[in-house]
C-alpha cells in the first residue's frame, strides 16, 4: 500500500478506477442508464473539477500570496520556478473543465437558457423561476471567474514568472495584476458557491 500511495500518478489512477466502478454501479439504480444517470455523472465531474479549481484558488490566496513576502529572497525561486507553474497548470485547466461541465450539466437538465437569462427565458414568473435567478447568478459569477483565469491571471502570471520574456517593471506590474484578479475570484467564489449549493437543496 505504501508503494501505491507514494506514487501520485498511481494513486490517482486507482482513485479514478474506483470512482468509475461506483459510477457504473449507480447505473443499476431504478433510473438505470437514462438521462438522469448521465446528468449525475456530469454533475460529479463538475464538482470534481470545481474542487480542484477552487482549492488551488484558495491555496494561492490563503497561503502562497500571503506567505511569499516572508520567504527569504534566495528561496523564492523554488516557488516561482517550480511550485507556481505546476499549480497554475492544474488551476487553469481545472477552471476550463469546471466551466465546460457546468454548461453541459445545465444543458442536460434543461435549464441553461433560463439560468443564463436569470429566469427571463420565456418570461419571468415568481416562484419556480426564482431558482433560475440564483443558479444563473452562480453560473455568471463562475463564468466571470473562468474568464479572469484565462484572460487575465494566466497571461499575467506567464510574464510575472518569466515563462514569457518581460523586463522587471513589466513583471512587477503583471504580478500585481494577477494578484488583484485572483483576489477578485476569491471574492466572487464564496457567493458563487452559495448560489450553487443552496440552489441544489432548495430548487434542484
Amino acid at each position: 500500500m505504501a508503494g501505491l500511495l507514494s506514487n501520485f500518478r498511481n494513486t490517482i489512477i486507482v482513485s479514478v478506477i474506483l470512482a468509475l466502478v461506483i459510477a457504473f454501479g449507480f447505473g443499476h439504480s431504478p433510473h438505470g442508464f437514462d438521462g438522469a444517470y448521465f446528468q449525475a455523472v456530469f454533475r460529479w465531474l463538475h464538482v470534481l473539477f470545481g474542487i480542484l479549481w477552487i482549492g488551488l484558488l484558495y491555496y494561492f490566496n490563503f497561503v502562497q500570496i500571503r506567505v511569499m513576502p516572508q520567504i527569504p529572497a534566495e528561496l523564492k525561486p523554488a516557488v516561482s520556478k517550480y511550485i507556481a507553474p505546476e499549480a497554475l497548470f492544474w488551476f487553469r485547466w481545472a477552471a476550463l473543465a469546471t466551466w465546460v461541465m457546468g454548461v453541459i450539466t445545465a444543458f442536460s437538465r434543461g435549464y441553461l437558457g433560463e439560468a443564463a437569462t436569470l429566469g427571463l427565458w420565456g418570461g419571468y414568473t415568481r416562484g419556480a423561476d426564482m431558482g433560475f435567478v440564483f443558479i444563473g447568478l452562480g453560473m455568471w459569477l463562475g463564468t466571470i471567474m473562468f474568464l479572469n483565469v484565462w484572460g487575465v491571471i494566466w497571461p499575467n502570471q506567464k510574464r510575472a514568472l518569466g515563462i514569457v520574456e518581460a523586463d522587471a517593471d513589466t513583471k512587477a506590474k503583471a504580478a500585481r495584476t494577477a494578484m488583484l484578479f485572483s483576489r477578485i475570484n476569491t471574492l466572487l467564489s464564496i457567493p458563487m458557491l452559495a448560489c450553487m449549493t443552496m440552489y441544489q437543496t432548495l430548487f434542484g
